[in-house]
């Protein structure tokens, strides 16, 4: 584990399911579907392209505040676009940098154009931590001279 490491590794830890919703599903069916998946954003696409991403923020901000009905507005009307990507091949560094960058929580994978997976920052987050006990693992083995 390193923090220079892919985030392929981070993917394969994760059950490889990508929650996705179409921009013309109403923000009610968003906000259904991530409490059930236990996501805090989804996926926007259209014709397997990605053309969105959609939030809680997103909802609290521009329907909730505002006073609109979640069953009647759209997730075209709320998603954020242009979506910030990343490749399989960006470190856990890079993603960091990006979403504290752009002040985001997900990024989109793409491999080849295919969508294959979203980091968020929690994922980023445990990777620093567990990367962190390790490293401490290893100098207290050091330290007292016993094998890691």
């Amino acid at each position: 584990m390193q923090l220079t490491e892919s985030i392929r590794a981070i993917l394969k830890k994760k059950e490889g399911l990508v929650c996705a919703v179409s921009p013309s599903a109403s923000v009610y069916t968003a906000i259904a579907m991530m409490a059930e998946k236990q996501v805090g954003a989804l996926v926007v696409l259209h014709d397997d392209r990605i053309v969105g991403i959609i939030s809680e923020r997103d909802y609290a901000r521009k329907v909730f505040l505002k006073g609109r009905s979640s069953k009647e507005t759209l997730v075209s009307e709320i998603m954020s676009s242009p979506v910030i990507v990343v490749s399989p091949e960006h470190t856990v560094v890079e993603c960091m940098k990006i979403i504290t960058e752009h002040r985001i929580r997900h990024l989109p994978v793409l491999e080849q154009e295919r969508l294959v997976g979203v980091i968020s920052i929690g994922d980023l987050v445990n990777w620093i931590l567990a990367e962190q006990s390790e490293t401490i693992r290893h100098l207290e083995a050091y330290i007292s001279g016993t094998p890691s």
